[in-house]
């Protein structure tokens, strides 16, 4: 797919799991930014797959969030626990490629081929010819290429990291597409929607680089276009781990939001200072995500 500047359409989509944090500020902002210096779309999606960790009122709280913040977002917001058939539709499509297993988490993790850069564990392929007799299917799996088929080594050029390289079969391993839990996984739920919504520019944070390959891996194999990447930095707390409401991060002081927004734009590299408003601070924000982000 080629994308340009006459067609832009970009997105942030928050977990619905607390209150918007100064991490996810962050990624909001770089979208949104992006978004905003290519003329483009700025949609807003709630992930809310995983309904287990869904917090009652977040959504409501993250759209507030982000109009006090003067992030204007197009379009209506899109919330996957309502587009399960679009999912199901998908995985048909994938029938062949597959599988159910019955492995356990301790099974996988004693007999791991070793442990992905996200901290997962990169499944053998126990189950890829048959549950084993006596198992029933916990999950759901989708079919990685061996290595030196075609599409093992996914590679991609990210606007902030450049050129990149996953090999699925050593570093990844077969994943998971249905949970043993009944919930669709993170990777065709973010697949399906970013094609169905038209999505030409995905930027988020680097802690979800490593989904890229398998994102890119899942679009080829339903015919689907490939966004153009950017995976900005993660604000980290002070034991060095990605901020998130599960590290403690504190929910941003919306009384002050001019304030939040100046750090998380000098966090971005962006240098915004002396505004006396909101409006001013975006004006001066787009410009300068512009000057230096968009040739690149």
């Amino acid at each position: 797919m080629t994308n340009n500047v006459n067609k832009y359409i970009g997105r942030f989509a928050p977990s619905p799991s607390g209150p918007l944090h100064a991490g996810s500020l962050v990624a909001a902002m770089a979208s949104y930014l992006d978004a905003q210096a290519h003329h483009g779309q700025w949609l807003v999606r709630i992930e809310d797959i995983d309904e287990t960790r869904t917090v009652a009122d977040a959504t409501t709280a993250i759209m507030d969030a982000l109009a006090v913040f003067g992030m204007q977002h197009d379009g209506v917001v899109v919330v996957q626990s309502e587009r399960k058939n679009l999912y199901q539709a998908a995985f048909e499509r994938l029938r062949g490629l597959v599988y159910p297993c019955g492995c356990t988490r301790r099974e996988i993790a004693d007999s791991r081929l070793g442990v992905a850069a996200d901290g997962a564990a990169i499944y053998p392929g126990t189950c890829r010819h048959g549950v084993a007799p006596g198992k029933t299917a916990r999950t759901w799996r989708l079919r990685v290429p061996d290595v030196n088929e075609v599409n093992e080594t996914i590679i991609f050029d990210d606007r902030w990291l450049g050129p990149l390289t996953q090999h699925l079969a050593t570093e990844v391993g077969d994943f998971i597409l249905k949970r043993a839990d009944g919930f669709w996984a993170y990777q065709i739920a973010v697949v399906v929607d970013d094609a169905e919504q038209g999505v030409t520019h995905i930027v988020r944070g680097t802690d979800l680089l490593e989904s890229t390959g398998r994102q890119i891996y899942l679009q080829r194999m339903l015919g689907l276009p490939t966004p153009s990447y950017m995976h900005v930095p993660v604000v980290l707390n002070e034991l060095g781990e990605k901020l998130s409401k599960q590290t403690g991060a504190q929910a941003l002081d919306l009384n002050n939001p001019l304030s939040e927004l100046i750090r998380a734009a000098h966090f971005l590299e962006l240098k915004i200072d002396h505004v006396q408003s909101i409006t001013e601070f975006w004006q001066h924000a787009i410009a300068a995500w512009a000057q230096r982000y968009i040739a690149q």
